[in-house]
C-alpha cells in the first residue's frame, strides 16, 4: 500500500539537475542569469533587475495568498455568527480591509509600472 503512494513521487522526481549554474559578474549563480556579458549596459540584463522582478513576483503571490486567507477568515466569521451583530460587523470589517489591501497593492503595482521606463514586466 505504501509503495503505491511512494511510486508516483519517485516517477515525478527529476533525474538530472535542473538548475545549471551560470556566472553573473564573476559570481556563480543558480537562481538568476546575467546576460550582460556583452557589455550592453541595459538595466534589464543585470542581476539586480532580475532579483527585483523575482521579489515583486514573490510579493504578488504573497498578497494573493493573504487576501484569499482573509476572505476565508471573514467568511468563516460571517457564517458562524449565528445572528450576533458584533461578529457580523467584525466579518464585514475583515472583508473591507481585504478589498482595501488589494486596491492598495494594485495601485502600487500600477505606480511601479508607470514610474519605471518600460514597466516592471
Amino acid at each position: 500500500m505504501v509503495g503505491l503512494l511512494v511510486l508516483p513521487l519517485v516517477v515525478l522526481l527529476p533525474t538530472t539537475p535542473t538548475n545549471a549554474q551560470s556566472s553573473c559578474g564573476g559570481v556563480d549563480t543558480a537562481i538568476i542569469t546575467c546576460d550582460d556579458n556583452q557589455g550592453s549596459g541595459d538595466v534589464e540584463d543585470s542581476g539586480l533587475w532580475q532579483l527585483l522582478i523575482m521579489a515583486i513576483n514573490i510579493l504578488t503571490a504573497g498578497v494573493g495568498v493573504l487576501a484569499l486567507a482573509g476572505i476565508v477568515y471573514g467568511a468563516i466569521l460571517y457564517t458562524s455568527a449565528g445572528g450576533k451583530p458584533e461578529q457580523i460587523k467584525k466579518a464585514t470589517t475583515v472583508f473591507t480591509n481585504v478589498v482595501i489591501g488589494i486596491i492598495c497593492f494594485a495601485a502600487m503595482w500600477a505606480f511601479l509600472n508607470f514610474i519605471i521606463p518600460g514597466g516592471v514586466f
